[in-house]
């Protein structure tokens, strides 16, 4: 039987892997929400690639909307491939560091409602 944690950690390395892999082998064209707002202001067809000069154009008045703090899964322009490697692994590990505060916080007041029960 494997242990939770070495379960954990061999996920959390496999989710690593995976994300850098991603780097070298995901397609330069923009595709989902991307792919969906060129084609809704006409600047992409369904059967085109989009002019290399189109632009994302959003009215944001009374809308929420901020920068992302590593646009484009990248730490700029300048880092090329390794930036984008570092980029998703940190990704990856805030994360994981999330869920696991999440689950720890769930599995606290579970068992503080046990102890409640159990008085």
């Amino acid at each position: 039987m494997i242990d939770n944690k070495a379960l954990i950690a061999v996920g959390l390395v496999v989710a690593i892997i995976i994300g850098v892999a991603a780097v070298f082998l995901a397609s330069g064209d923009p595709d989902g929400l991307e792919s969906t707002a060129l084609t809704i202001q006409g600047e992409k067809t369904l059967t085109g690639t989009a002019s290399p000069d189109a632009k994302i154009q959003e009215n944001m008045e009374g809308k929420f909307s901020y920068t992302p703090l590593m646009p484009g899964y990248s730490l700029g322009q300048g880092t090329g491939p390794f930036g984008g490697m570092v980029a998703i692994v940190a990704g990856t590990l805030i994360a994981f560091c999330i869920a696991i505060g999440l689950i720890y916080t769930l599995k606290t007041a579970r068992k503080q409602k046990q102890g409640k029960s159990d008085q």
